[in-house]
C-alpha cells in the first residue's frame, strides 16, 4: 500500500481592524500633553493584541464636543468605517466621543449598522454587547448636562469680568493691539481697513463683494490669508 502524505493547510487568521478616538477641547500646553498620552496609550493598547492591527488613531485637537460635523477627525473616522477599513472603534470616554445625546446615539447607531462596535473606556461600556441603549442614552445624556453646565459657569465668568473691566482677550480682536501694559488700544492701519467694510455695507455692499474688494487691494487677514 503506498501512503501519501497531506501537508495540513494553515489558515491565516483575519485579524480586527481596530481604531481609536481622542479629542482634547482646547489648545492649551497641557492639553497637547493629554492627546499624545491618550494617542500613545491607545496605539500600545492595540499592539498588545495579536489578532488586532492599528487601523489608525484618529483625534481633534481644540474641538467641543458639541457638534460631530465640526470635528475633522471624528469624519475621518467615520468615513474609513464607511468604506469598510474599521472593524472595532476605541475611546476614552462618552464625553470624549460625543457630549451631545443625539449625537452620540446616532453615531451609535451609525456604526452598529456597520457591524462595528465602540468601547467606551471610561465607562467600561461596549456597545456590541449593550442590551439597550437605556444605559448609553442616561450616560451620554451625563455629559451634554455637565457640558452645558461648564459652559454656562466660563459665560458667567466672561461677563462679570466684562463688567468689572477686568477681562482680558486672549488674542486681541482685528482693529486692536496691546500697549506696553497688555491694554487694548485701536491699530490705527486695521481700523481703517475696517472704516471701508462698513462703510462698504451701509452703501449696500454684501459681503461676498465685500470680501473681492479686499482680496483685489490685497488686504491680508490677521494672520496672512484671504
Amino acid at each position: 500500500m503506498k501512503i501519501k502524505k497531506i501537508e495540513a493547510q494553515q489558515q491565516e487568521i483575519k485579524k480586527l481592524r481596530v481604531a481609536a478616538y481622542c479629542r482634547v477641547s482646547t489648545e492649551n500646553d497641557d492639553q497637547k500633553e493629554s492627546l499624545e498620552a491618550q494617542k500613545e496609550h491607545y496605539e500600545s493598547w492595540i499592539r498588545m493584541h495579536n489578532d488586532w492591527e492599528c487601523a489608525g488613531v484618529f483625534y481633534d485637537f481644540g474641538i467641543s464636543g458639541t457638534k460631530s460635523e465640526s470635528r475633522d477627525g471624528l469624519q475621518a473616522l467615520l468615513y474609513e468605517c464607511r468604506i469598510g477599513r474599521i472593524d472595532y472603534v476605541l475611546t476614552k470616554s462618552i464625553s470624549r466621543f460625543s457630549r451631545n445625546t443625539a449625537d452620540c446615539l446616532s453615531l451609535v447607531r451609525e456604526l452598529l449598522s456597520y457591524h462595528i462596535p465602540i468601547y467606551f473606556e471610561k465607562e467600561n461600556l461596549d456597545t456590541s454587547t449593550m442590551e439597550s441603549e437605556l444605559m448609553l442614552s442616561i450616560l451620554s445624556s451625563m455629559a451634554q448636562d455637565e457640558s452645558e453646565s461648564i459652559s454656562r459657569n466660563v459665560r458667567w465668568t466672561v461677563k462679570k469680568r466684562i463688567e468689572t473691566g477686568t477681562y482680558k482677550f486672549g488674542y486681541p480682536p482685528y482693529g486692536y493691539k496691546r500697549d506696553e501694559n497688555g491694554n487694548l488700544m485701536i491699530d490705527q492701519e486695521e481700523a481703517n481697513v475696517i472704516r471701508l467694510i462698513f462703510t462698504s455695507a451701509l452703501n449696500g455692499m454684501g459681503t461676498y463683494k465685500i470680501a473681492q474688494m479686499l482680496d483685489k487691494k490685497k488686504v491680508p487677514t490677521r494672520k496672512g490669508g484671504k
